[in-house]
């Protein structure tokens, strides 16, 4: 098994790609930045780049603004967060990289989505099945894997079946 932090660091990368890379190193570190607790509740979306000033004329260095998609009660919270959020993502890429933070409102009010009904677990039948389908497969890790994913799969398919009725 490997950290999370690794694989998503890997699909971060691949889904941002080149354009998007700086927001995707910040999705990727976005617990270290804002802490556990608010990393669920706001999401960095955008990041809008300024390449003149108020005269017109072209900045010597652009402006960037991070774009973080949140409800208005966890804006606020954050607002007062902003410098040590500004400081901890500048710490990352070095300089003033990022220079505003603008928060983007989502809706509090949505639904969350419906839980799924609990399966009850498999039948002493459908365990031992499983267990002697693996019988021959010497290696405790991967028996250990299969036996997980075989369970997984008969709990699946038993809960399309309670579905369709």
């Amino acid at each position: 098994m490997r950290p999370l932090s690794e694989v998503s660091a890997k699909v971060t990368n691949s889904v941002f790609g080149r354009k998007y890379i700086a927001l995707g190193r910040i999705v990727s570190q976005w617990n270290e930045i804002v802490g556990a607790d608010l990393a669920n509740k706001a999401q960095p979306v955008a990041i809008r780049y300024r390449k003149y000033n108020e005269n017109g004329k072209a900045a010597k260095t652009p402006d960037a603004t991070l774009e973080i998609a949140t409800t208005s009660a966890y804006a606020t919270r954050l607002h007062y967060q902003k410098d040590l959020i500004l400081e901890r993502i500048n710490k990352i890429f070095g300089d003033k990289w990022i220079t505003a933070i603008r928060f983007v409102n989502v809706p509090s009010n949505q639904k969350d989505r419906p839980k799924p009904a609990k399966v009850k677990e498999l039948s002493e039948e459908e365990k031992n099945y499983i267990l002697e389908t693996l019988d021959y497969i010497t290696d405790i890790e991967v028996r250990n894997r299969l036996e997980n994913f075989g369970t997984a799969l008969m709990l699946d398919s038993k809960k399309d079946e309670k579905d369709r009725s």
